[in-house]
């Protein structure tokens, strides 16, 4: 179906927009702080939203609709997963880490937060940390830039290749110019567009399949195990699933909105406020692959993309359902998810690259407007190397996504939830927890090549989704390698019970 002008106009309108914010945001960005963490002034609103849209990147409406639509609610294990590991991540790291981070040098990074808080001289925590956030994060990027190529090679029938630099050109523009404020505001924006997407998609797929109730005859008559919460699976494959949840505790894309909260007193705000926006974008997204179902085998003759790539099951029903105006509307939501994710992931890239090696090691007198101007040229560094990686059209964008959850779930996810929980944690249980975590999720990978098409996983010990050997070991290291070494200095308990107290008190 070759693309209308009402929706190639939509498009045109929206991504103007983005990069009109950019140059808004760049009015306020003055130094590094300001560049790569907004200057800590974030309040309860755009810091949910935010937190939402930065962690439901393209996967959410293409990844995991074509995996419902493949094999039915079978998938879902991964939402219900998703849902409990935000919210703990919320309620367990979100305040403690914004008042940690303010009392540990008033860090910008993760980096920059593990080097103050373990007191680490050597510059050894900040190093590795940096490392993996490079390396994963640049994998990471390329999976939104897979999502956002497949976005513009379906809708205006771009080759994949084009399709890659079209598909990035606007974010890697409006991260470049506004930095942190940028990124935060347009994912307040593509919050609320992606949440319209999916509440309107999935009632129109009803009415078009004839109702409720039509609608699930017709799932249960193409294959009745696709109501089967247990199709195909097995203990170890729902439990990598539900693993995923894991994840949320090492994000760094997600901690950095905790971290630039305004206040540690607008985090319950913003739990309330994510949590709801999540809930409803993942029962929608589910709901949508699931309809899906029902609408192409009523019409099989327009099911033939789908057939190809489940993950264009969203894209698909959005043009051949709506006005095509609606339809510009409706794709631009996937736009949205895939920025407002690679967007920060950039950042955070280039933060990593600015903060925590140009700063520290090479021109530790730097001025502001020259780490400012550094921070941008990263941006555009990291983002090449995510579209080469990117360059392979048979790239699955979920597949990509899970190994980069993984790697940081379980390098940085056990590191970040102690750190801010026991006083008793030291350095070398810090490196040990990052070392462990990121060695087993690679290692796991490779010798049992867990994920395979979709998200369904061997059934074997081996086909363990890594993010849950890795955040186990790593936190037996941590725990381990922290009691049976020097404990921690005076003025690292100082600090802790320091922030602990004006935790509570917030």
């Amino acid at each position: 179906m070759s693309v209308s002008n009402p929706t190639l106009i939509t498009f045109v309108i929206y991504i103007a927009v983005m990069v009109l914010i950019g140059l808004m945001a760049y009015r306020s960005t003055t130094n590094l702080s300001d560049y790569i963490l907004g200057g800590r002034s974030l309040g309860s609103v755009v810091t949910a939203l935010s937190a939402g849209a930065s962690d439901m990147s393209g996967w959410l409406l293409m990844g995991l609709p074509g995996a419902i639509y493949m094999s039915g609610l079978s998938e879902s294990w991964i939402a219900i997963g998703l849902i409990v590991g935000a919210y703990l991540n919320w309620l367990l790291v979100a305040g403690r880490l914004r008042i940690q981070t303010e009392h540990n040098g008033d860090a910008l990074t993760l980096p920059d937060y593990f080097s103050s808080r373990f007191e680490d001289a050597s510059g050894l925590l900040r190093v590795i940390s940096a490392i993996v956030i490079l390396v994963f994060f640049t994998i990471y990027c390329a999976s939104g830039i897979v999502a956002g190529a497949r976005l513009f090679e379906s809708t205006f029938g771009m080759p994949y290749e084009t399709a890659l630099w079209a598909g990035a050109a606007a974010t890697i523009a409006y991260t470049f110019i506004g930095g942190f404020l940028a990124v935060s505001w347009t994912d307040t924006v593509q919050a609320t567009l992606m949440i319209f997407a999916l509440i309107l998609t999935p009632i129109i797929v009803l009415l078009a399949t004839g109702g409720v109730d039509t609608t699930l005859l017709a799932i249960e008559a193409q294959d009745p195990a696709n109501f089967d919460m247990l199709k195909n699976t097995t203990f170890i494959g729902i439990v990598s699933l539900l693993g995923w949840g894991l994840g949320y505790f090492g994000q760094p894309h997600i901690l950095a909105r905790f971290m630039a909260a305004d206040s540690v007193k607008s985090i319950a705000k913003a739990r309330r406020i994510s949590m709801t926006w999540m809930i409803l974008c993942l029962t929608g997204t589910v709901a949508v692959g699931f309809f899906g179902i029902a609408y192409f085998s009523a019409h099989p003759d327009v099911a033939g993309p789908v057939t190809e790539n489940p993950e264009r099951v969203f894209i698909e029903l959005a043009k051949i359902l709506f006005n095509p105006w609606v339809a510009g509307i409706l794709l631009s939501a996937i736009l949205a998810a895939v920025m407002s994710t690679l967007s920060c992931q950039l950042l955070v890239c280039s933060s990593a690259l600015t903060e925590d090696f140009y700063k520290t090691f090479l021109r530790k007198g730097a001025s502001q407007r020259e780490l400012v101007w550094v921070g941008r040229a990263m941006v555009l560094l990291v983002a090449l190397i995510a579209i080469a990686i990117a360059a392979n059209p048979e790239n699955r964008v979920l597949g990509l996504v899970s190994y980069a959850w993984a790697g940081f779930g379980a390098a940085f996810g056990p590191v970040v939830l102690i750190s801010v929980m026991w006083k008793g944690m030291t350095r070398n249980g810090a490196l040990a927890g990052i070392l462990v975590g990121a060695v087993t999720v690679v290692a796991w990978k490779l010798l049992g090549n867990s994920i395979k098409e979709g998200v369904m996983f061997d059934s074997g010990l081996l086909g363990l989704y890594e993010i849950i050997p890795g955040f186990i070991f790593a936190s037996v290291a941590i725990v381990l390698v922290s009691l049976a070494g020097k404990g921690p200095t005076p003025g690292m308990l100082t600090r802790f019970d320091a922030a602990e107290k004006a935790y509570k008190a917030g």
